[in-house]
């Protein structure tokens, strides 16, 4: 792995403890408005597009749009509160990441194995990027941060990559992040606003709580478990309730 692509592909070990990143304030420096015409989407990589194209196939609509707004929250996250990583991440391996981080869900994924969502997910994320042309090293940052963005914790580390899908998902889908307190100033309301409106939830946080409670009862092993009560919490979002 050559020095580059660490950074690019957002290698670098961080905590997974993010409460050991934040400390005991919500961000790390206080978040000013950043509109979305100030973050680009990297559509122009063929890569990013053909990923695209493809995920709206197979995902519902209301996951390809949290895949989205994941994107959005997570480049402002990253622009603000680790500028350095900021400073080399590649948007391309941060945009496959978020579209790609949910295929376990699809209707054709989900029921198609025993394994969690997000494990046969990130394998077949690392199959379909071989497929895409994508380079080894990105496909296979991208199936680690897949295959890790529900493994929260406070032992250990993570890629940066991994902690990002952790806290931009975490951020969209329950408002609260169980090692930061007032998890909601992570982003200013401005931008939340912006984002949410670009990219419509479509009631998203009920249709992600019963497919959550979908794969449990069909896999009561599966790694969703992991957070305790996670359907609970995600149906009781009331960060982003105004746009549900």
């Amino acid at each position: 792995m050559c020095h580059p692509d660490v950074g690019a592909n957002g290698w670098n070990a961080v905590p997974v403890d993010a409460g050991a990143i934040f400390g005991d304030k919500p961000f790390i420096n206080e978040p000013k408005p950043i509109f979305l015409d100030e973050i680009s989407f990297p559509s122009e990589d063929p890569i990013v597009s053909k990923t695209a194209e493809y995920v709206k196939r197979v995902l519902h609509p209301q996951t390809f749009n949290h895949s989205m707004r994941v994107y959005y929250f997570g480049m402002a996250i990253t622009r603000q509160q680790f500028p350095t990583q900021a400073s080399v991440l590649n948007p391309s391996t941060w945009a496959l990441t978020c579209l790609l981080h949910d295929l376990g869900t699809a209707p054709e994924n989900l029921t198609a194995t025993r394994m969690s969502f997000d494990l046969y997910g990130g394998i077949k994320a690392l199959q379909l990027l071989n497929d895409h042309g994508a380079s080894t090293d990105q496909a296979e940052a991208v199936a680690e941060a897949i295959i890790r963005h529900q493994d929260m914790g406070v032992d250990g580390t993570i890629t940066f990559l991994g902690q990002l899908i952790q806290l931009a998902t975490l951020y969209d889908n329950t408002g609260q992040h169980p090692r930061i307190r007032d998890y909601a100033r992570l982003i200013h309301a401005e931008t939340r606003a912006e984002v949410n409106e670009a990219h419509p939830r479509l009631e998203w946080c009920r249709f992600f709580s019963e497919t959550i409670r979908k794969e449990e009862s069909v896999k009561p092993w599966c790694h969703s478990t992991h957070i305790v009560g996670f359907d609970k919490l995600i149906e009781g979002n009331g960060l982003m309730r105004q746009w549900e």
